[in-house]
């Protein structure tokens, strides 16, 4: 139907204008960190800034305007990056944020943003609610088994390496560039009970980020094959008119 070709045409440059939009704004956010702006580049930063707020402030209105109920695009996970994402220009114009330069870093969930518009993007986000409550089971018993880690270290190097594992949490840091396999060498045991720890805390340790890998990877084959099945039905029914914008 031509009136459904021309609706998909618009949405498909509305996708372009604010890919556009991201990727000049991830560089005007690079451009900021330069020494000796002159005050035209910072005023041509902030229209930059203040257009994409505009811009994107009006389509989260928008999508929150047509989400039914209101509240499931509120507390989606496009509607909270959404929010997330242009938050941080608001309170900026309530308080000073030079004191809180952490939320400026928030202006980076713009990137974020590209998902909505990208189908193999979208089926990521979709295996991850597929293996949701799987992948919670395993951060909490991944989070059990550091703390653990942690402490049984704590105990088998403190008092030979007091300046390394002077507490918990200085075990923690090695605990986690263990457990990730990234081994930077700053913190090691060197105790034969410490060695021995360390070798059944990874044996155990990697079955927790080898298991979640497997998930996603099943989750992704299901989200496409999810996929795969809508546009069947889609072609069948006759209504395959492209690509409708997501709640």
């Amino acid at each position: 139907m031509p009136h459904d070709n021309k609706g998909s045409a618009h949405f498909g440059k509305w996708e372009y204008a604010v890919k556009a939009l991201i990727v000049v704004n991830m560089i005007a956010f690079a451009v900021e960190t330069m020494k000796g702006l002159s005050p035209l580049a910072r005023q041509v930063l902030w229209v930059v800034e203040v257009v994409s707020v505009s811009v994107f402030s009006a389509e989260y209105l928008v999508r929150l305007a047509l989400s039914r109920p209101r509240y499931r695009y509120a507390v989606s996970f496009f509607g909270i990056i959404d929010l997330i994402a242009i938050l941080p220009f608001y309170l900026g114009l309530l308080v000073d944020l030079r004191s809180l330069r952490a939320l400026r870093l928030m202006r980076l969930f713009w990137l974020l943003k590209l998902m909505r518009y990208n189908e193999a993007a979208q089926r990521f986000q979709r295996a991850f609610e597929i293996a949701r409550e799987e992948m919670i089971l395993f951060g909490a018993m991944a989070a059990i088994h550091l703390y653990l880690a942690a402490v049984g270290i704590y105990y088998f190097e403190h008092g030979v390496q007091p300046e390394k594992f002077g507490t918990v949490f200085d075990s923690l840091w090695w605990a986690v560039v263990t457990m990730t396999t990234v081994g930077y060498g700053d913190a090691y045991p060197i105790t034969v009970g410490g060695k021995l720890f360390t070798f059944f805390v990874l044996m155990i340790g990697l079955g927790f980020i080898a298991v979640p890998t497997g998930l996603i990877v099943s989750a992704m084959s299901k989200a496409r094959a999810e996929h795969t099945e809508r546009e069947r039905m889609q072609k069948a029914s006759g209504h395959d008119n492209g690509r409708p914008p997501p709640p």
